[in-house]
């Protein structure tokens, strides 16, 4: 399926996605830094407002990743599960899995080419509610979280622009995560995050 799909067009993403990790404040990588003490345990949700692969529609739709990033965000290795949108059908699947393996090439091949390995593909239910680095999101079982962005004295969102990470958007807003519960001790991943950012993305690859 993956090889019918790489013959096609490619991918048009817009979207939000939302993160809460390990490091301390904001997030090293946005910068192209490396994580707090060389680790980052992460939860990710991205959300397609609109969207597009090898010509398969996808607005709507989302899909979540969890994982463990060893070294820096350059040339480091992540251990990661993936969780898709159960609501995707079999062809929907296969492209979102398509886009987010790397097949596909652009930005999202730049973030699959951290990743070491797969320690399981799901469907699951997801949901996401996050704009401008305030809501909640749910992956399944496995993670549930809520962020609030964080805000100068004027009540405007502390946003982020024009950073290093550009796989992951071209605005960021800071947040903290105010609540979290993770269920993954079973597939090896179990830790408490410090610190949310929520991006914006909008990718295309012809």
């Amino acid at each position: 399926m993956v090889d019918t799909l790489v013959k096609a067009t490619g991918y048009e993403l817009k979207g939000r996605m939302a993160e809460v990790c390990t490091c301390q404040t904001f997030c090293p990588c946005v910068a192209g830094l490396d994580p707090d003490n060389r680790v980052c345990e992460f939860s990710w949700v991205f959300h397609f407002d609109a969207g597009t692969i090898t010509g398969i529609e996808v607005s709507d739709l989302n899909l979540g990743i969890v994982g463990r990033l060893d070294g820096s965000v350059v040339n480091g290795t992540v251990r990661a599960a993936v969780f898709v949108d159960d609501r995707s059908t079999d062809a929907q699947h296969e492209a979102m899995l398509a886009a987010f393996t790397g097949a596909l090439g652009g930005p999202l091949a730049d973030l699959a080419s951290l990743i070491g390995e797969v320690v399981t593909v799901q469907r699951v239910a997801i949901e996401y509610d996050i704009t401008k680095g305030s809501g909640r999101f749910r992956t399944g079982d496995i993670v549930k979280g809520e962020l609030r962005a964080y805000t100068n004295p004027s009540g405007d969102v502390t946003t982020i622009r024009d950073f290093a990470l550009t796989p992951l958007g071209h605005v960021a807003y800071a947040a903290a995560p105010v609540g979290f519960e993770l269920n993954g001790a079973d597939i090896g991943f179990d830790f408490k995050p410090n610190s949310a950012t929520q991006f914006e993305f909008h990718h295309i690859v012809a």
